[in-house]
């Protein structure tokens, strides 16, 4: 191995005694069956016994290591190789050593004497048979190390704002969140064991794109992105590390603390965040002024998902710019809860229909002037398997935006119907009670409404007198095309038109005597400035006056008015003074089950005002 003739060089037995195949007076051994390998070989190797001592090394291994081989004969190679540094590795070496393993590679850092590290990949692997020990080879990777380095920074970092990206960003959350969840379970926790996220995105960036350009767009992201490291450098002030910065694309931006302290070390970071970046951006003769939505998540780490964590900053920050944006806002496990119960709403809506979880309940419309039953109103609610009997305003909403409304209101109007027609039925001797249905606007557009009122009619045997149909004052105003045509057909039908919540919206009587309109139902914010019973309902004489000029000019139109929410006497008989025709609200009852309109029906003589009391 120094360079001498093959006949002469001694060589170490396997039991570490040296021969010279030269000597004439001691028989020759035969040559272990690595040294022509170590000759050959530009690689750095050696052969260690079953201990994992060195027996034997090459010239190239000392190179590599910074010494010569003779001085790394009878050391441990897991010293010298960072071979027992983590248990994996360190069983594994073992079993190669004892012949329970056939081999063993692995990736060291290693530090060279004259203060420089390098990267070696080690292979361990057993002698041939009839052999002890190993024979390992180390071979050095720094540069292809270096290389893979700048790749994966190349593809770990936004080129644009050179911030970690999306992929850098999700692996440091992750292992953020493993990190925080094994030293809970091992109850070695050196941090809080919390962790925060500021999710950013810029208020109005398509427009600077658009008008200006994809070139100012990017000078724009990389300014708002130094801006953004600031803020987390000085954040990490007096910390262990500072915030994690990343452009999670587009204009979206994340603020990642780990260890966090609190709700308030994500609000001080989000506040100056908006406030670094509400100061106008000079871009190369450019001057711009944005403002960003924030959405803030603190919580504790255990049990956080990172995907978890990200659904609720995506909602919080969608809550900022529905806010108002330039804000940033704190999530909201109850407001979330809500979203999510909206959202379980409205993906079983459908199904709900068809499973018949609906039901209606009735509320009396009472003569004003001779306190007499004269008809109901329907009013569904959606008996849910999990969520209970739910109110209107809880899923209509929803129904209207997902169109399901089309066929829940086709629902409505045959089962108000046919109950209607069944009371008639019942009660031949008594004067037979009109149902009022309420009419999203979408059943105008989305279904014919004509056809499917005059089927429901037809099939169940109501008068189309008895039919009244509700739609709100805001719907009906301005009417033209399709809905003017709509209502024009039904009131050719017979069926009376209502305007629900008269008085929030137009409030146009002049354009109502172009609409087929024959009654008009005031909201009930009008009606509680006639509560002078009850001081603090603030009693309004000018709703008195306003209500009394509606009530006659709509009669001069030959409109009949209802008033909504009567709650007391007082209030009932101011309205029967200034010629209101019906009333409705909780004086009389509360909305009810079909029985209890029935067997009001079936007594003469009791009045609505005991059927459903609060």
């Amino acid at each position: 191995m120094n360079g001498t003739s093959e006949g002469s060089t001694p060589a170490a037995d396997a039991d570490g005694s040296v021969v010279t195949e030269s000597d004439s007076s001691t028989p020759a051994r035969a040559e272990p069956p690595y040294r022509s390998a170590f000759t050959a070989a530009p690689l750095a190797m050696a052969v260690v016994d079953r201990a994992g001592v060195v027996v034997d090394a090459n010239d190239t291994l000392g190179e590599l290591l910074g010494g010569d081989r003779a001085g790394l004969t009878g050391r441990l190679a897991s010293d010298l190789l960072d071979l027992a540094s983590d248990t994996r590795t360190r069983h594994a070496y073992r079993e190669v050593l004892d012949g329970r393993r056939d081999r063993l590679r692995c990736t060291r850092r290693l530090k060279h004497p004259d203060g420089h590290s390098l990267w070696a990949q080690v292979t361990v692997s057993p002698l041939p048979a009839g052999e002890e020990g190993a024979l390992l080879s180390v071979a050095d990777i720094s540069a292809r190390r270096e290389l893979q380095a700048q790749l994966r920074h190349l593809q770990m970092h936004d080129p644009v704002t050179r911030l970690p990206n999306r992929t850098l960003f999700f692996e440091r959350l992750s292992a953020a969140l493993e990190s925080a969840s094994l030293e809970t379970d091992t109850y070695e926790a050196g941090g809080t064991g919390r962790i925060g996220l500021c999710y950013l995105d810029l208020d109005g960036f398509k427009a600077v794109n658009d008008t200006l350009g994809h070139r100012v767009g990017d000078r724009l992201l990389a300014a708002v992105a130094e801006r953004l490291t600031r803020c987390a450098d000085s954040a990490g002030q007096g910390r262990t590390s500072a915030p994690l910065v990343a452009r999670l694309g587009g204009d979206e931006f994340a603020l990642l603390v780990e260890d966090s302290t609190g709700t308030e070390q994500l609000a001080d970071l989000a506040q100056s965040a908006l406030k670094a970046l509400q100061e106008p951006f000079d871009l190369a003769g450019q001057r711009l002024s944005v403002s960003a939505s924030i959405g803030v998540v603190e919580r504790q780490a255990a049990g956080t998902t990172a995907t978890g964590l990200m659904q609720a900053a995506d909602t919080t920050l969608y809550w900022a710019k529905a806010d108002g944006k330039d804000r940033w806002t704190l999530f909201d496990p109850e407001r979330n809860a809500h979203l999510m119960t909206r959202q379980a709403l409205a993906s079983t809506l459908r199904p709900a229909i068809e499973r018949g979880e609906f039901v209606l309940d009735y509320q009396p419309l009472v003569g004003m002037a001779d306190g007499r039953l004269h008809g109901v109103e329907a009013l569904v609610r959606w008996n849910h398997p999990q969520f209970g009997l739910l109110p209107p305003n809880r899923f209509v909403g929803l129904a209207e935006e997902d169109g399901s409304i089309v066929p829940l209101g086709r629902w409505i109007l045959a089962t108000a119907c046919r109950q209607a027609r069944r009371w008639q039925l019942d009660n031949p001797d008594e004067p037979p009670l009109f149902v009022s249905v309420n009419v999203a606007v979408r059943q105008v557009w989305d279904s014919d409404l004509v056809a499917d009122v005059a089927q429901t009619l037809n099939e169940t045997g109501l008068a189309p007198h008895l039919l009244q149909l509700e739609l709100t004052e805001s719907a009906v105003m301005g009417s033209a095309g399709r809905p003017l045509q709509t209502l024009k057909a039904l009131s050719d039908m017979g069926v009376q038109i209502a305007i629900d919540d008269f008085g929030t919206g137009y409030s146009n009587l002049a354009y109502l005597s172009r609409l087929p309109v024959k009654v008009l139902k005031l909201d009930g914010s009008f009606v509680r400035g006639f509560r002078y019973d009850d001081p603090a309902a603030h009693p309004s004489p000018a709703d008195e006056v306003i209500v009394e000029a509606m009530i006659q000019l709509a009669h001069r139109l030959g409109l009949t008015v209802t008033a909504e929410c009567v709650e007391t006497s007082a209030q009932a008989d101011r309205l029967r003074l200034i010629g209101c025709d019906t009333g409705q609200g909780w004086l009389y009852s509360r909305p009810v089950p079909p029985d209890r309109i029935s067997a009001l029906l079936a007594t003469p003589g009791v009045q609505p005002d005991v059927v459903g009391k609060p």
